[in-house]
């Protein structure tokens, strides 16, 4: 005030100018906007004043649309946009106040730099101990964001093919704990229940949640119909009706999985537990990313009963690991949804959530979709290139209805490896560690070693392939999201490479053998 002179007419008339431009666009300018226009006036000329603030406004605008429609915008946002969101957030965080004198035992302290740094100094974390989703008083920034979050991530799964969801819920905890605490939502409401009936699927996370949660795992095994390993239906509502459905908490199934195992029949599933009266859980984990299985999440909420779908952050959203998100159906929020919302203990990290915000604002609905169909011409190319691969090797592909995800190959010609059969590391087996020093991630080779194992008190044979006795050793893939059609022709390369070596390696310890 004591050393700049005082604004001029010209700049007064440029303030108003542009309040009046941007009311215009539905922006509504703070009250320090126009005298921050004035009195700057008197430091750069008019024009270019006009044009800098028009350029913060716009970016404004972006951030109220994206409050008031609390949907996905519809065009990526750039990292400067993202970073301006999140520190204007940041700044509604107690612990950011200019002001600020904390004396409690939780001030959102942070002594390293780089830590803060990394949370955008977001150090609150979100909810309550009355729930997840609770506002927090000295933390309107993060609870804004953990609220936002929701609604983005609904309107992903409905851009990605979900209808009539009816709320989505993050929380910070990975796949499997999700299906914990969905188990553990029940037990207010079917205090009786002891077991959850479960279709096979051979993953650890699966088995281990259900134990955890404290019930007694009811195991039906799928059936073989060709190459495929599918759903048992009629086994499943044989199991409900044994052992009574008032003595099951839920009924467990998987939509996402490798092949051969197909998704599980879920809106059969569905009719099943409408009919019964009993809770059903799907295991969603990166389901998203499948419009077919979205689908089936849809057909099967609308003609049964689905009381949540359980989903990866990291698998569908490409963020890193460590959160998942619950969908519930219109009118179906209460039963299992809620209450997780509700039982959760404490406050929870901003992690996870900050990173799905982070992410599905960088994309916007544009660049989701976008996402979603480069998926789906990597997974054509994937299939196309298996094909041929099979042929040349004398193998045959194993097609699984329903799964658009993971896809097959048999490894038969591979039944005695290199180093012979009496070696620890032969046949398919050989091959798969080839690959896994070759940098080819993500491809899982399972054979019929005819072993047993316990997972969480559960006796398996041959856990791995879903199934007790596949008559093939086999080689799985996934098109995953954010894989591009490079990748899958370098994969086949070095495959195609590796069973060169693994053939020429039999055949020298063949000719060596004869010696």
């Amino acid at each position: 005030k004591n050393y700049l002179p005082p604004p001029t007419r010209r700049s007064i008339l440029v303030a108003r100018r542009l309040l009046m431009i941007e009311e215009s666009d539905g922006i509504a300018m703070s009250e320090e906007a126009p005298h921050l226009v004035a009195a700057s006036g008197s430091l750069i000329s008019a024009t270019y004043l006009s044009q800098g603030t028009q350029a913060l406004q716009r970016r404004r605008k972006l951030i109220k649309s994206l409050l008031s429609e609390r949907r996905l915008p519809k065009m990526p946002w750039d990292d400067a946009q993202v970073e301006l969101f999140l520190s204007e957030l940041s700044l509604m965080d107690s612990n950011n106040f200019v002001d600020n004198v904390g004396l409690g035992e939780r001030e959102g302290r942070v002594a390293c730099h780089l830590v803060s740094k990394r949370h955008y100094g977001m150090s609150h974390g979100i909810g309550r101990s009355g729930e997840l989703s609770a506002e927090q008083p000295k933390a309107a920034g993060s609870s804004l964001l953990a609220k936002l979050a929701n609604y983005l991530v609904k309107d992903a799964c409905a851009v990605a093919g979900i209808e009539d969801i009816g709320k989505a819920l993050v929380i910070p905890v990975a796949t499997g704990m999700a299906l914990v605490l969905s188990m553990m939502a029940l037990r207010s409401v079917r205090p009786d229940a002891r077991v959850v009936v479960w279709s096979r699927i051979d993953q650890k996370t699966c088995i281990k949640s259900i134990v955890a949660a404290g019930y007694t795992v009811i195991r039906v095994e799928l059936k073989r119909q060709g190459s495929a390993l599918v759903t048992d239906v009629e086994a499943i509502e044989s199991e409900i009706e044994s052992i009574g459905a008032e003595n099951v908490a839920c009924v467990l199934t998987t939509s996402s999985c490798f092949a051969p195992r197909s998704p599980d029949n879920v809106v059969a599933v569905a009719k099943v537990c409408q009919r019964l009266d009993v809770p059903h859980i799907i295991n969603n984990a990166y389901g998203i990313q499948s419009r077919e299985i979205c689908r089936s999440v849809t057909s099967a909420w609308r003609k049964g009963r689905v009381d949540v779908v359980v989903q990866s952050t990291d698998k569908n959203f490409m963020v890193p690991v460590g959160g998942s998100f619950l969908l519930a159906r219109k009118g179906c929020e209460g039963m299992i949804l809620d209450r997780v919302n509700s039982m959760y203990p404490g406050r929870a990290s901003m992690g996870p959530t900050m990173d799905v915000v982070m992410t599905l604002l960088h994309l916007g609905e544009r660049g989701w979709q976008a996402a979603l169909e480069k998926r789906d011409a990597s997974k054509a190319r994937l299939f196309r290139k298996l094909k041929e691969t099979c042929a040349e090797l004398g193998e045959t592909p194993i097609v699984v209805p329903g799964n658009d995800i993971s896809f097959g190959m048999t490894l038969d010609t591979f039944a005695e490896g290199p180093n012979g059969p009496d070696k620890p590391d032969h046949g398919a087996s050989f091959l798969g560690s080839m690959l896994f020093r070759r940098c080819a991630s993500g491809a899982r080779v399972l054979v019929n070693s005819g072993k047993e194992s316990i997972v969480g008190g559960v006796s398996f044979l041959n856990f791995g392939q879903s199934h007790d006795d596949y008559p093939h050793a086999y080689l799985t893939v996934a098109a995953a999201l954010g894989m591009d059609e490079a990748e899958v022709d370098e994969f086949f390369d070095r495959l195609r490479a590796c069973a060169r070596e693994f053939f020429k390696k039999k055949s020298k310890r063949e000719e060596s053998f004869e010696r």
